[in-house]
């Protein structure tokens, strides 16, 4: 879920008081009830952070990912799971910090009372031009997660994406690859290859031929 809906301002974004002088706690946020609302939240730094609600056009590409990634671990990997906007904690002060991607893909086995997503080696994140700094924030955190191998940041605005894959040395590139049209996506971190523009099938930038 995105940090601001497209095509509309952050004035969404509030932080709510700190339970102490330090923020929040992962724990304590785990355990808030939030405000009373349907808003959902991100904790970030101590503070929990609102995500406003998410376009059409966001949910119907966050959807078919999940549904396209899941029947290729289903058939290539049956160990492996996407889940939908879990909750993961960067290695950067984790105590009070739970980021939520769109999407996440861990190949460690469910166990009850799970709250956070455990060795995430995927992430993806939808971006819109209201929520570009959150969410480039957000993948930035995620690089501090040894497990994770790639994070892939989808465009709302064309049919594109960017790329970051972890480098042979552990460490992570400068600039993301760039993805576009009808170019092949390959996502090594779980054998994925397919035309970018399958994945926009249904939103209004995949038009159907006549």
């Amino acid at each position: 879920m995105p940090r601001a809906a497209d095509g509309q301002e952050d004035s969404g974004m509030v932080a709510v008081r700190k339970s102490s002088s330090s923020g929040m706690t992962v724990a304590e946020f785990l355990d808030w009830n939030g405000d009373g609302t349907d808003t959902r939240y991100e904790l970030v730094n101590g503070e929990p952070r609102a995500m406003a609600l998410a376009s059409i056009t966001h949910g119907i590409l966050q959807s078919t990912v999940a549904r396209l990634i899941g029947n290729h671990l289903a058939d290539r990997a049956p160990g492996c799971h996407v889940v939908t906007a879990p909750g993961v904690q960067p290695r950067v002060r984790s105590s009070h910090n739970m980021r939520i991607p769109d999407l996440g893909v861990t190949c460690t086995p469910d166990e009850r009372g799970l709250r956070t997503l455990p060795d995430p080696v995927l992430l993806i994140e939808i971006l819109s031009l209201s929520n570009e700094a959150e969410t480039w924030e957000n993948v930035w955190t995620y690089t501090t997660l040894p497990s994770v191998r790639e994070i892939l940041v989808l465009w709302t605005a064309g049919v594109g994406a960017e790329l970051l894959r972890r480098q042979g040395d552990g460490s992570w590139p400068e600039c993301p690859q760039v993805i576009v049209g009808d170019e092949v996506l390959a996502l090594d971190s779980i054998g994925y290859q397919a035309p970018l523009r399958t994945l926009y099938v249904g939103t209004h930038l995949v038009r159907p031929p006549d």
